[in-house]
């Protein structure tokens, strides 16, 4: 395999990924207020920033492991946060939560293979799970309440939320470079 040139298509500042005015989590320079919506706002750029690290990419290109012994790829990626998307609400529920959608310890990761279906049917979870555990929250709007089994703070589950997104943004902006080169912002 050929090493990858690093590149970008921004013309504004050559090591961002996009230009300002194209990149979709810029907003009008004013941030949110209030500590809730502030919170939000992260978790919604965050989500954003991995989609745009696996936009363009084939199967093979999304499932592709990032050097051994690991198994992680970009495609791995949206199932795990898929999968720990679903598991959050399980925090802030009485009851035992839903089963594990990939099955049990780094399913997530091995099973992401260069498959078109298997691709779809992650963005499908990962939209749906997405939408089920802010739904949960929405409900939640005190962020000092205290919720589930273990009585975890809905503020808690919130910047776990965005702490997990960016760590794996991280690991999503080395993953893009190795493939093809782009570079993250």
């Amino acid at each position: 395999m050929t090493e990858p040139v690093r590149w970008t298509r921004a013309a504004v500042y050559p090591d961002m990924w996009v230009d300002p005015d194209e990149d979709p989590r810029n907003t009008d320079g004013v941030s949110p207020d209030g500590e809730l919506a502030t919170l939000l706002d992260y978790t919604a750029s965050y989500r954003t920033t991995l989609l745009m690290k696996c936009e363009g990419l084939d199967p093979e290109q999304l499932a592709r492991r990032s050097v051994p012994p690991s198994t992680m790829s970009l495609l791995g990626l949206v199932r795990h946060l898929a999968e720990v998307e679903r598991e959050w609400r399980g925090w802030v529920s009485d009851d035992d939560g839903e089963p594990a959608l990939y099955g049990g310890h780094d399913a997530d990761f091995d099973g992401a293979v260069a498959d078109r279906r298997v691709v779809d049917e992650a963005y499908a979870n990962l939209a749906r799970e997405q939408a089920a555990t802010d739904a949960v929250l929405a409900r939640h709007p005190d962020l000092g309440e205290r919720l589930g089994a273990d009585r975890v703070a809905v503020r808690e589950v919130l910047v776990h939320r965005i702490e997990e997104y960016a760590r794996h943004c991280g690991h999503a902006d080395l993953l893009r470079e190795r493939i093809d080169g782009r570079t993250g912002q």
